[in-house]
Protein backbone atom coordinates (compact mmCIF):
# COMPACT_ATOMS: atom_id res chain seq x y z
CA UNK A 1 0.00 0.00 0.00
CA UNK A 2 1.29 3.43 -1.13
CA UNK A 3 0.28 7.13 -1.11
CA UNK A 4 -0.75 8.25 -4.39
CA UNK A 5 1.31 11.24 -3.96
CA UNK A 6 4.47 9.83 -2.88
CA UNK A 7 6.80 8.50 -6.10
CA UNK A 8 10.12 7.31 -5.80
CA UNK A 9 12.08 6.75 -9.10
CA UNK A 10 15.87 5.12 -9.65
CA UNK A 11 17.67 7.04 -12.39
CA UNK A 12 20.80 5.34 -11.99
CA UNK A 13 22.49 2.08 -9.94
CA UNK A 14 26.23 1.61 -9.69
CA UNK A 15 26.52 -1.73 -7.87
CA UNK A 16 24.12 -1.37 -5.23
CA UNK A 17 23.87 1.78 -4.98
CA UNK A 18 20.82 4.05 -6.34
CA UNK A 19 20.46 7.60 -7.35
CA UNK A 20 16.84 8.57 -7.77
CA UNK A 21 13.95 10.83 -6.74
CA UNK A 22 11.37 10.96 -4.49
CA UNK A 23 8.62 13.18 -5.55
CA UNK A 24 5.88 14.30 -3.19
CA UNK A 25 3.85 17.43 -3.33
CA UNK A 26 5.77 20.17 -1.56
CA UNK A 27 8.82 19.21 -3.52
CA UNK A 28 11.03 16.86 -5.01
CA UNK A 29 13.93 14.92 -2.88
CA UNK A 30 17.32 13.92 -4.62
CA UNK A 31 18.49 10.76 -3.39
CA UNK A 32 21.06 9.83 -1.95
CA UNK A 33 19.24 12.27 0.33
CA UNK A 34 20.61 14.09 3.58
CA UNK A 35 18.17 15.63 5.81
CA UNK A 36 19.46 18.24 8.68
CA UNK A 37 17.53 17.87 12.03
CA UNK A 38 15.47 20.36 13.15
CA UNK A 39 14.34 18.89 16.18
CA UNK A 40 12.25 21.50 17.90
CA UNK A 41 11.11 23.39 15.00
CA UNK A 42 14.26 24.88 14.19
CA UNK A 43 17.78 23.51 12.48
CA UNK A 44 19.77 24.95 15.21
CA UNK A 45 21.43 28.17 14.64
CA UNK A 46 19.99 28.53 10.68
CA UNK A 47 17.26 30.52 9.08
CA UNK A 48 14.89 27.92 6.65
CA UNK A 49 15.95 30.46 3.45
CA UNK A 50 19.60 28.90 4.65
CA UNK A 51 19.43 25.45 5.20
CA UNK A 52 17.67 25.26 1.28
CA UNK A 53 20.87 27.50 0.66
CA UNK A 54 22.87 24.36 1.34
CA UNK A 55 21.25 22.11 -0.99
CA UNK A 56 18.44 20.43 0.97
CA UNK A 57 15.83 19.02 0.05
CA UNK A 58 13.75 17.76 3.39
CA UNK A 59 14.59 18.35 7.07
CA UNK A 60 13.36 16.35 9.71
CA UNK A 61 11.43 16.99 12.77
CA UNK A 62 11.06 15.16 16.12
CA UNK A 63 7.45 14.23 17.59
CA UNK A 64 8.70 13.60 21.22
CA UNK A 65 9.91 16.99 21.19
CA UNK A 66 6.99 19.00 19.32
CA UNK A 67 4.64 17.08 21.26
CA UNK A 68 5.90 18.07 24.42
CA UNK A 69 6.53 21.78 23.12
CA UNK A 70 4.78 23.08 21.74
CA UNK A 71 2.22 20.98 21.63
CA UNK A 72 1.26 18.93 18.40
CA UNK A 73 -2.48 20.16 18.59
CA UNK A 74 -0.90 23.86 18.99
CA UNK A 75 1.23 23.18 15.96
CA UNK A 76 -2.17 22.28 14.36
CA UNK A 77 -4.14 25.26 15.34
CA UNK A 78 -1.11 27.56 14.12
CA UNK A 79 -1.39 25.98 10.48
CA UNK A 80 1.34 23.19 11.36
CA UNK A 81 4.91 22.54 11.33
CA UNK A 82 5.75 23.58 8.09
CA UNK A 83 3.99 27.17 8.71
CA UNK A 84 4.75 27.15 11.67
CA UNK A 85 8.83 27.38 10.96
CA UNK A 86 8.54 29.02 7.80
CA UNK A 87 9.68 25.46 5.97
CA UNK A 88 7.89 24.97 2.20
CA UNK A 89 9.54 22.20 1.14
CA UNK A 90 9.18 18.37 3.03
CA UNK A 91 9.69 17.39 6.42
CA UNK A 92 10.31 13.93 7.82
CA UNK A 93 9.07 13.17 11.00
CA UNK A 94 10.34 10.45 13.34
CA UNK A 95 7.91 8.63 15.40
CA UNK A 96 9.20 9.04 18.91
CA UNK A 97 10.07 5.73 19.73
CA UNK A 98 14.24 6.62 20.17
CA UNK A 99 13.86 9.53 22.33
CA UNK A 100 11.19 7.98 24.76
CA UNK A 101 13.80 5.42 25.00
CA UNK A 102 16.24 7.64 25.63
CA UNK A 103 15.55 10.59 27.37
CA UNK A 104 13.23 9.38 29.77
CA UNK A 105 14.29 7.65 32.90
CA UNK A 106 11.13 6.21 33.88
CA UNK A 107 9.01 4.66 30.90
CA UNK A 108 7.14 1.98 31.13
CA UNK A 109 6.57 -0.65 28.12
CA UNK A 110 3.55 -2.39 27.19
CA UNK A 111 1.80 -4.02 24.66
CA UNK A 112 -0.33 -0.72 24.24
CA UNK A 113 2.73 1.91 24.04
CA UNK A 114 5.10 3.49 26.00
CA UNK A 115 4.22 5.12 29.08
CA UNK A 116 6.94 7.92 29.93
CA UNK A 117 7.67 11.04 31.78
CA UNK A 118 8.43 14.20 30.19
CA UNK A 119 12.10 15.35 30.60
CA UNK A 120 11.06 18.57 30.94
CA UNK A 121 8.53 18.85 33.58
CA UNK A 122 8.19 15.22 34.93
CA UNK A 123 5.09 14.37 33.19
CA UNK A 124 3.33 11.53 32.58
CA UNK A 125 2.08 10.58 28.90
CA UNK A 126 1.39 7.38 27.14
CA UNK A 127 2.44 7.32 23.59
CA UNK A 128 0.83 4.59 21.70
CA UNK A 129 1.34 3.92 17.41
CA UNK A 130 -2.52 5.61 17.14
CA UNK A 131 -1.38 8.38 19.16
CA UNK A 132 1.93 8.68 17.09
CA UNK A 133 0.07 8.80 14.15
CA UNK A 134 -2.31 11.00 15.23
CA UNK A 135 0.68 13.71 16.08
CA UNK A 136 2.24 13.33 13.02
CA UNK A 137 -0.37 14.15 11.12
CA UNK A 138 -1.51 17.22 13.76
CA UNK A 139 2.20 18.41 12.79
CA UNK A 140 1.50 18.25 8.58
CA UNK A 141 4.28 15.90 8.43
CA UNK A 142 4.98 14.64 4.32
CA UNK A 143 6.85 11.37 5.68
CA UNK A 144 5.89 9.98 8.60
CA UNK A 145 7.45 6.90 10.69
CA UNK A 146 5.99 4.01 11.95
CA UNK A 147 6.38 3.80 15.77
CA UNK A 148 8.74 1.09 16.93
CA UNK A 149 10.60 -0.41 20.25
CA UNK A 150 14.25 0.53 20.26
CA UNK A 151 16.68 -1.74 21.94
CA UNK A 152 20.25 -1.71 21.83
CA UNK A 153 22.20 -3.63 19.85
CA UNK A 154 24.11 -5.20 23.07
CA UNK A 155 20.73 -6.53 24.45
CA UNK A 156 20.18 -9.87 24.94
CA UNK A 157 19.02 -12.10 21.52
CA UNK A 158 15.61 -12.57 23.28
CA UNK A 159 15.03 -8.95 24.33
CA UNK A 160 15.68 -7.97 20.64
CA UNK A 161 13.35 -10.84 19.33
CA UNK A 162 10.94 -9.78 21.29
CA UNK A 163 11.40 -5.83 20.80
CA UNK A 164 11.57 -6.73 16.41
CA UNK A 165 8.01 -8.77 17.39
CA UNK A 166 6.21 -5.77 19.00
CA UNK A 167 7.56 -3.83 16.50
CA UNK A 168 6.14 -5.48 13.54
CA UNK A 169 2.45 -5.45 15.78
CA UNK A 170 2.77 -1.82 16.29
CA UNK A 171 3.68 -0.79 12.31
CA UNK A 172 0.29 -2.64 11.92
CA UNK A 173 -1.19 -0.82 13.72
CA UNK A 174 0.87 2.25 12.63
CA UNK A 175 -0.45 1.82 9.04
CA UNK A 176 -4.38 1.03 10.26
CA UNK A 177 -4.17 4.39 12.27
CA UNK A 178 -2.37 6.41 9.66
CA UNK A 179 -5.00 5.23 6.62
CA UNK A 180 -7.87 6.06 9.28
CA UNK A 181 -7.10 9.67 9.92
CA UNK A 182 -7.01 10.13 6.07
CA UNK A 183 -3.13 11.28 6.12
CA UNK A 184 -2.15 12.96 2.31
CA UNK A 185 1.67 12.33 3.29
CA UNK A 186 3.76 8.82 3.07
CA UNK A 187 3.93 6.19 5.93
CA UNK A 188 7.70 4.59 6.42
CA UNK A 189 8.00 1.24 8.15
CA UNK A 190 11.01 0.30 10.09
CA UNK A 191 13.09 -2.60 10.14
CA UNK A 192 14.63 -4.17 13.24
CA UNK A 193 16.56 -7.09 14.24
CA UNK A 194 19.86 -5.84 15.73
CA UNK A 195 22.51 -7.41 14.05
CA UNK A 196 21.45 -10.48 13.52
CA UNK A 197 20.31 -11.65 9.90
CA UNK A 198 17.72 -13.74 10.38
CA UNK A 199 15.45 -11.26 12.57
CA UNK A 200 16.23 -8.67 10.24
CA UNK A 201 14.39 -10.92 7.56
CA UNK A 202 11.77 -11.70 9.53
CA UNK A 203 10.96 -7.85 10.00
CA UNK A 204 11.16 -7.10 6.61
CA UNK A 205 8.63 -9.64 5.82
CA UNK A 206 6.47 -8.58 8.00
CA UNK A 207 6.66 -4.65 6.86
CA UNK A 208 6.43 -5.99 2.86
CA UNK A 209 3.41 -8.00 4.31
CA UNK A 210 1.88 -4.64 5.81
CA UNK A 211 3.29 -2.23 2.82
CA UNK A 212 4.82 1.22 3.00
CA UNK A 213 5.94 3.63 1.02
CA UNK A 214 9.58 3.73 2.07
CA UNK A 215 11.49 1.37 4.58
CA UNK A 216 13.75 2.41 7.27
CA UNK A 217 16.98 0.63 8.72
CA UNK A 218 16.66 0.83 12.54
CA UNK A 219 18.05 0.04 15.44
CA UNK A 220 21.82 1.13 14.50
CA UNK A 221 24.17 4.13 14.95
CA UNK A 222 23.57 2.92 18.95
CA UNK A 223 27.24 2.27 19.95
CA UNK A 224 27.57 -1.10 17.50
CA UNK A 225 30.75 0.75 15.73
CA UNK A 226 31.25 0.98 12.06
CA UNK A 227 32.42 -2.61 11.42
CA UNK A 228 29.36 -4.08 12.96
CA UNK A 229 27.19 -1.73 11.35
CA UNK A 230 28.24 -2.00 7.61
CA UNK A 231 28.13 -5.84 8.24
CA UNK A 232 24.67 -5.74 8.64
CA UNK A 233 24.07 -3.29 6.17
CA UNK A 234 25.75 -5.92 3.60
CA UNK A 235 22.16 -8.01 4.49
CA UNK A 236 19.61 -5.33 6.02
CA UNK A 237 18.87 -2.88 2.79
CA UNK A 238 18.16 -5.64 0.00
CA UNK A 239 16.10 -7.47 2.45
CA UNK A 240 13.67 -3.97 1.65
CA UNK A 241 11.74 -3.71 -1.35
CA UNK A 242 14.37 -2.26 -4.11
CA UNK A 243 11.32 -0.25 -5.68
CA UNK A 244 11.46 1.73 -2.32
CA UNK A 245 13.31 4.18 -0.53
CA UNK A 246 15.65 3.02 1.75
CA UNK A 247 16.16 5.40 5.18
CA UNK A 248 19.00 4.16 7.62
CA UNK A 249 18.18 6.23 10.72
CA UNK A 250 20.39 8.81 12.77
CA UNK A 251 23.94 8.24 10.67
CA UNK A 252 26.17 9.82 10.38
CA UNK A 253 29.68 10.62 9.59
CA UNK A 254 30.80 11.25 6.45
CA UNK A 255 32.10 7.86 6.18
CA UNK A 256 29.62 6.37 7.18
CA UNK A 257 27.27 7.65 4.55
CA UNK A 258 29.71 7.22 1.66
CA UNK A 259 29.36 3.11 2.98
CA UNK A 260 26.03 3.16 3.74
CA UNK A 261 25.27 4.61 0.18
CA UNK A 262 27.51 1.38 -1.16
CA UNK A 263 25.63 -0.76 0.32
CA UNK A 264 22.19 0.60 -0.98
CA UNK A 265 20.72 3.21 1.43
CA UNK A 266 19.07 6.16 0.05
CA UNK A 267 18.28 8.66 3.01
CA UNK A 268 20.10 9.90 6.23
CA UNK A 269 19.88 12.16 9.11
CA UNK A 270 22.13 12.86 11.78
CA UNK A 271 22.23 15.98 14.30
CA UNK A 272 26.29 15.21 13.62
CA UNK A 273 26.72 18.62 11.39
CA UNK A 274 24.82 20.94 13.22
CA UNK A 275 25.62 19.87 17.23
CA UNK A 276 29.37 19.89 15.66
CA UNK A 277 28.91 23.14 14.46
CA UNK A 278 28.22 24.94 18.10
CA UNK A 279 31.26 23.21 19.61
CA UNK A 280 33.73 23.79 16.86
CA UNK A 281 34.67 21.05 14.87
CA UNK A 282 34.18 21.87 11.14
CA UNK A 283 33.85 18.88 8.52
CA UNK A 284 36.41 19.75 5.47
CA UNK A 285 37.60 16.96 2.61
CA UNK A 286 40.57 16.21 4.65
CA UNK A 287 38.94 15.40 7.50
CA UNK A 288 37.09 17.20 10.75
CA UNK A 289 39.31 19.76 12.37
CA UNK A 290 38.49 21.67 15.71
CA UNK A 291 38.33 25.31 15.10
CA UNK A 292 39.17 25.54 18.88
CA UNK A 293 42.80 24.73 17.96
CA UNK A 294 45.74 27.87 18.57
CA UNK A 295 46.81 26.44 14.99
CA UNK A 296 43.98 28.75 13.71
CA UNK A 297 44.28 31.49 15.20
CA UNK A 298 46.70 33.39 12.88
CA UNK A 299 45.45 30.83 9.42
CA UNK A 300 43.56 33.42 6.61
CA UNK A 301 42.55 30.80 4.76
CA UNK A 302 38.60 29.88 4.53
CA UNK A 303 37.27 26.51 5.87
CA UNK A 304 37.20 26.01 2.31
CA UNK A 305 37.29 27.88 -0.87
CA UNK A 306 33.54 27.40 -1.79
CA UNK A 307 31.87 27.20 1.33
CA UNK A 308 29.07 30.07 1.82
CA UNK A 309 30.83 30.72 4.75
CA UNK A 310 34.07 31.40 2.93
CA UNK A 311 34.35 35.65 2.95
CA UNK A 312 35.26 34.47 6.74
CA UNK A 313 38.99 32.72 7.59
CA UNK A 314 39.35 30.12 9.64
CA UNK A 315 41.07 32.77 12.18
CA UNK A 316 38.07 35.30 12.33
CA UNK A 317 36.14 31.77 12.95
CA UNK A 318 38.54 30.24 15.93
CA UNK A 319 37.80 34.03 17.43
CA UNK A 320 34.47 33.89 17.30
CA UNK A 321 34.07 29.90 18.65
CA UNK A 322 36.64 31.06 21.40
CA UNK A 323 34.78 33.55 22.23
CA UNK A 324 31.55 32.22 22.54
CA UNK A 325 29.79 34.32 19.94
CA UNK A 326 26.84 33.51 18.19
CA UNK A 327 28.07 34.14 14.96
CA UNK A 328 30.91 31.40 15.48
CA UNK A 329 27.94 28.65 15.67
CA UNK A 330 26.04 29.92 12.65
CA UNK A 331 28.96 29.82 10.41
CA UNK A 332 30.41 26.57 10.99
CA UNK A 333 26.73 25.22 10.99
CA UNK A 334 26.54 26.57 7.60
CA UNK A 335 29.54 25.46 6.37
CA UNK A 336 28.66 22.04 8.14
CA UNK A 337 25.45 21.56 6.45
CA UNK A 338 27.38 22.92 3.00
CA UNK A 339 29.77 20.03 3.23
CA UNK A 340 26.99 17.34 3.85
CA UNK A 341 24.96 18.46 1.01
CA UNK A 342 28.13 18.93 -1.31
CA UNK A 343 29.02 15.04 -0.36
CA UNK A 344 25.29 14.03 -1.31
CA UNK A 345 25.87 15.73 -4.81
CA UNK A 346 29.24 14.54 -5.35
CA UNK A 347 28.00 10.77 -4.44
CA UNK A 348 24.79 11.11 -7.00
CA UNK A 349 26.96 12.33 -9.42
CA UNK A 350 29.54 9.26 -9.03
CA UNK A 351 26.37 7.08 -8.79
CA UNK A 352 25.35 8.43 -12.16
CA UNK A 353 28.78 8.15 -13.95
CA UNK A 354 29.31 4.57 -13.07
CA UNK A 355 32.81 5.67 -10.97
CA UNK A 356 31.56 5.09 -7.06
CA UNK A 357 33.75 2.71 -6.21
CA UNK A 358 36.83 5.30 -7.13
CA UNK A 359 34.94 8.43 -5.68
CA UNK A 360 34.92 6.05 -2.20
CA UNK A 361 38.26 5.04 -1.82
CA UNK A 362 39.23 8.46 -2.99
CA UNK A 363 37.02 9.95 -0.35
CA UNK A 364 38.12 7.85 1.92
CA UNK A 365 42.31 7.67 1.61
CA UNK A 366 41.85 11.73 2.06
CA UNK A 367 39.39 12.14 4.66
CA UNK A 368 41.23 9.41 6.76
CA UNK A 369 44.45 10.52 5.86
CA UNK A 370 43.27 14.15 7.28
CA UNK A 371 41.85 12.90 10.27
Amino acid sequence: MTSPRFEFTIAATDGKARAGTIRMRRGEIRTPAFMPVGTAATVKAMKPAAVRATGADIILGNTYHLMLRPGAERLARLGGLHAFMGWERPILTDSGGYQVMSLSELTKVSEEGVLFASHLDGSRHLLTPERSMEVQTLLGSDIVMAFDQLVRTTDPPEAQAAAMERSMRWAARSRAAFDALGNPGALFGIQQGGLDERLRARSAAALREIGFDGYAVGGLAVGEGQEAMFACLDFAPEQLPAEAPRYLMGVGKPDDIVGAVERGIDMFDCVLPTRSGRTGQAFTWDGPINIRNARFAEDPTPLDPESPVAGWSKAYIHHLVRAGEILGAMLMTEHNLWFYQQLMARLREAIAEGRLAGFAAEFRARYRRGR
